[in-house]
Parts: structure tokens; sequence; C-alpha cells
């Protein structure tokens, strides 16, 4: 018994010290390829340097134009629906049991009232699956919100000609129905348990008509809108969309008293706080514009600052549990989104460099390859433009001066259309983000379809064309 007791222990302590040496071991390999990394670091290689720079510019540029205005208010967005839009409205629309017809043409067309990107459409993607979504129409959605935003499909007809933006605006309808239908197939099982799951569920009842939430989300949606509406790019000073341009802050601020209306009527919240809110949010946008010299940064500080003033009224409001829950709902999303995607500006602007504002700083991948490749209306080349497209970053409405310069550049208007297709809609940030919400197996057969398909439009496309 007790020789017996000794060779547990024995062998109970030479376990703990292979885990042990293991461990050690794990550590110094990370030590030693860091140390490698460093000492190795190709400092005198001009393209090297010239990434890092275009690493440097581009994750600067995110934080400054994208975060504030278009990530943050998408996060509350996302709160609205995982909090406020009751789980049985999106089972109801876009539920595994829901209307086909009525579910992918709602999530195929909502793209068009949003102003989005790859990256600000992924916490309202991410809302709406985990409240239930089925597998198609989240995909639709997913795909159709950067793709087919009225601003980009606009901009594509103005600049790059009628048959452009018309192609443009019915691919991306046709591609996100079309994707989404294949993956619901693809994944058939999966759908039908959701289907079985969903079958005898009952939704507990609203607490408060689907109106009032619906203007509240709205309200929501077109400050998002108005606070990233773009500056014409043809430098038209007589179009309608200057004419908005020239008053969005304006307009922006309107739609902040209708939030605060909002919070007062709709979610009780104290009028004496939420006007305090305004107060402090109207306040810094007036010693912003006195102090700040610089016009692109003005806004940023009444913004942060009416973020901050929304979370503090809705944290501390002790009459409904619901509106501190939609604040730390979309705090959850930032958790979840941000180290993701801070990861995947890295790493895009690192291999494939920084183009805004008419500033292109090459990555290591070199811009005249991809010039080079995509001549022409060979199949390779729309390929190439498709997967270079899927993992490069676009903002919203960059995508369209991008292909232009691309085009005067010698590239066919083939891989034009699939770079068109395929790049909003996707980036390598968007792609990690994804993954960690539906699985990688979902994730690569989601952007494999999408640059199949933008590759075979591109070919059509450019055969007529």
């Amino acid at each position: 018994m007790t020789t017996a007791s000794l060779t547990w222990k024995d062998f109970v302590l030479f376990k703990n010290k292979k885990m042990e040496t293991k461990k050690e071991l794990k550590y110094l390999g990370w030590m030693v390829l860091i140390f490698g990394l460093i000492f190795f670091i190709p400092i005198d290689n001009e393209r090297f340097m010239t990434a890092i720079d275009a690493t440097l510019d581009l994750s600067k540029w995110y934080a400054q134009e994208h975060v504030i205005l278009c990530l943050l208010p998408a996060f509350f967005i996302a709160g609205v629906i995982a909090v406020f839009i009751s789980q049985g409205s999106v089972i109801r629309y876009f539920g595994a049991n829901a209307n086909k017809w009525l579910s992918y043409t709602v999530a195929s067309v909502s793209g068009a009232i949003l102003a989005v990107c790859s990256c600000t459409i992924l916490p309202l993607f991410t809302s709406i699956y985990k409240r239930g979504a089925g597998l198609g129409p989240a995909i639709a959605f997913l795909y159709s919100g950067p793709a087919i935003s009225i601003l980009s499909i606009i901009l594509t007809w103005r600049i790059l000609g009628t048959e452009m933006g018309v192609v443009r605006m019915v691919g991306a309808i046709l591609f996100s129905v079309v994707i989404g239908l294949v993956m619901a197939f693809i994944f058939r099982k999966e759908e039908k348990a959701k289907q079985e799951e969903q079958m005898n569920f009952e939704a507990p009842p609203a607490k408060r008509p689907i109106s009032q939430t619906m203007f509240h989300f709205f309200t929501l949606v077109l400050i998002l809108v108005a606070a990233n509406w773009g500056a014409p790019v043809t430098g038209d000073t007589s179009s309608v969309w200057f004419y908005i341009y020239s008053y969005k802050w304006y307009i922006t601020g309107f739609l902040g008293v209708m939030l605060a209306y909002s919070l007062i009527k709709i979610l009780k919240i104290k009028w004496q706080w939420v006007l305090l809110a305004l107060a402090a949010t109207a306040l810094s946008a007036v010693l912003a514009s006195q102090f700040i010299s610089n016009p692109r940064m003005v806004p940023l500080v009444p913004t942060v600052v009416g973020i901050a003033a929304l979370s503090i009224v809705t944290l501390f409001d002790k009459n409904d549990e619901e509106n501190r829950e939609w604040t730390l709902s979309a705090w959850g999303f930032a958790k979840q989104i941000m180290p993701l995607l801070a990861i995947g500006v890295v790493t895009a602007g690192f291999l494939l460099g920084s183009t805004h504002d008419n500033v292109a700083i090459p990555g290591v991948v070199p811009n005249e390859w991809i010039e080079w490749t995509v001549g022409g209306n060979s199949l390779f080349s729309n390929f190439f433009a498709s997967f270079t497209g899927a993992f490069m970053y676009f903002a919203t409405l960059t995508e369209v001066p991008i292909v232009q310069g691309l085009l005067a550049s010698g590239m066919g208007k083939g891989p034009a259309l699939a770079l068109l297709l395929a790049g909003p809609s996707l980036s390598l940030p968007n792609m990690l983000v994804i993954r960690g919400v539906m699985g990688t197996k979902k994730t690569l057969v989601y952007v494999s379809l999408v640059i199949i398909m933008a590759t075979f439009s591109g070919m059509v496309y450019g055969s007529f064309f």
C-alpha cells in the first residue's frame, strides 16, 4: 500500500515537473521568437519602413475618422437590437422559420439606409445573429449593409458611370440573397436544429409598442448617417448632396435633440439628467469650435462627450433596468469587436498600405503589383481583384475614388466591378470578427462565396463592357 502510494506520488510529481518544463520551454520559445524578430528587423529596407509608416498612418486615421463617429454609435445601435427589440421580433422577421421572401428582402435592402463599412456593420450583425436570426438572412444583412448603402451607389453612379452604378446596385442585392441562401443550404443541419428550437418559441410580451422602439432605433441610425455624410468627390457645390453636407452637423444636432426626447418619453429617463447631458454636449461643441484649430477634430469632442453623457444617464438610471443593460450591451460589443479590429487594421496597413484623403502609402505588397495584375478581363485579373479587395479595408465611400484611380491606371472594368462587389463588404478586420461570432468554417465559406461570385460577375460584366 505504501509502495503504491509512493509510486502514485512520484508519478504526480513527475507529471507536474513535465508540465512545468513544457511551460518554461514554451516561454523560452516566445522569448527567442520575439528576440529574433527584433534582432533581424530590416530597418534599412525602404519598403519595410514605408509599410511601418502606412501601418501607423492607417491606424491613426482609423482611430480619428472611424472609431468615434462610426463604431461607437454602431455599438449603441447594436445594443438597441440586443436589449429593446424583442427576440420574438428578430425571430419573426429573420428567424429560421420566418417567411423567406420577407426575411431576405428586408435583409438585402437594409443596407440602403445605412452608411456603414465592413467593420461598422459587425456589431449590428452580431446582435441580430445572437438574437436568433437565421444564418441566411443574417449573412444577407452582413453583406448588404456595406455593399448597398444609398451613398455608395449614388457616388458610383456619378463617378464611375450609370452602367457601373446600376450593375453594382443590382449585383449587391443579388449577392446578398444568393450568398445567404447558399450558406443556409450548406449549413442546413444547423438551421434545421434552429428551426426546431424556434418552433415552439413563445416571445414574452413587449414592454413598449414596436413603433416607439423603432423611433428610438432609427433616430440613432440617422445620427450615424448624418455624422458620416461625406463631401461630394466631384466638388459640385450646387447638388443636394453638398447641401446636406454643408448642414450635416446642424442636422446631427437636431437628431441629438430627437434622441433626448426619446430618452425622456420612451425610455423614461429623468428629464433633468437628459437636459444636463444635452447641455454638456452642446457646450463641448461650442468650446471645441473655439479652441481647436483642426476642423476635422472639432466634431469628435461633442461626440465623445455626448456618448459619455448617454452612458452615464443610462447606467445610473434606476427606473428601468433595460436602460442600463443597453449601455452594458454596447460595451460588450465593443470589448468583443475592437481588439480584433485593431489587429486587422494594423495587419492590413502593413501588408496593403494606407489610402485615404489623397494619401497613398504603400505597404509591403507593392501597389504596382496590384495594378499590373488587374488589367484586362482574364479569370486571374478578376480573381485577384476580388481576393485583394476582400482583404483590404475600405472606409465608407472610399472604394469609389480608389477604383477610379485604378481604372485610370489601366484596370479593366470587370476587375473594377469585382473589387466593388468584394471589397466594401469584406476586410481582414471584418473576417477576424466574423470568425469569432460564427466560427472558422462558416467564415471561410462566406468569404469564399463572396470572392468566387465577385470574380465571375466581373468576368461577365467585363465581357459585355
